[in-house]
């Protein structure tokens, strides 16, 4: 039986530095869920009976060795719940539509409030795979896949772009100017990718109207 339409998600990156999180449980699946929140800066609480020695020796994460208190959520500004047990999900989840703290529990879509996408990663460049939920070990094959991907330039690209984005601020005031996606679709990657950084670099800047000499500019 085909599963019941969802709505669309709304795709956000949070700014967790310093903000406290809660997760409750504390197997490898919580440890995985606290390893990702402390690469993003996040404050992590674990409430568990019990914990896998990576939740447990860490000195970066506070272990309350003990079960879930209700309401305890209202403390946090996140929360995770990763437990085999669906009554205590359901409390957190509860706890937290009651407090207006958003919720994900693991592997139960029926007690979140928000979903954890697939994440592949080269240096600041992120790419958040979804599928509203419906399939995770899709999300995480297309996340492997787009990893290999990201391994050839982007990096580099990135910083190229970065570089001239800021020129076409102090240039234009804005660096919402036309001229970006031509410049991308002109294989400005491949460029990059063969070590012609100021060839795409000066691609970059004549799709963007940023016709100056650079060798004026460098002289003067």
């Amino acid at each position: 039986m085909r599963a019941a339409p969802v709505s669309a998600s709304y795709a956000v990156n949070l700014d967790l530095t310093g903000r406290p999180v809660l997760v409750v449980g504390g197997g490898p699946v919580a440890a995985r869920k606290v390893a990702g929140l402390l690469r993003a800066g996040a404050a992590v609480t674990v409430v568990a009976p019990e914990a896998v020695a990576d939740l447990a020796d860490d000195p970066d994460v506070r272990w309350f060795q003990r079960p879930y208190q209700r309401g305890e959520i209202a403390s946090y500004r996140l929360g995770i719940t990763a437990t085999d047990d669906p009554a205590v999900n359901a409390l957190v989840a509860s706890d937290g539509e009651a407090g207006g703290i958003f919720v994900n529990s693991a592997d139960d879509p029926a007690n979140c409030s928000f979903t954890l996408p697939a994440v592949a990663r080269r240096g600041d460049i992120q790419l958040a795979i979804s599928t509203n939920g419906r399939s995770p070990g899709l999300a995480r094959w297309l996340r492997r896949r787009y990893e290999r991907e990201l391994s050839g330039g982007y990096d580099q690209l990135l910083d190229l772009l970065s570089e001239t984005r800021a020129e076409a601020r102090e240039t234009f005031g804005t660096s919402e100017v036309p001229g970006w996606d031509d410049a991308l679709d002109a294989d400005l990657l491949g460029l990059v990718r063969s070590g012609r950084i100021e060839e795409a670099r000066a691609m970059l800047r004549e799709a963007l109207g940023l016709t100056a000499d650079l060798s004026s500019e460098v002289a003067s």
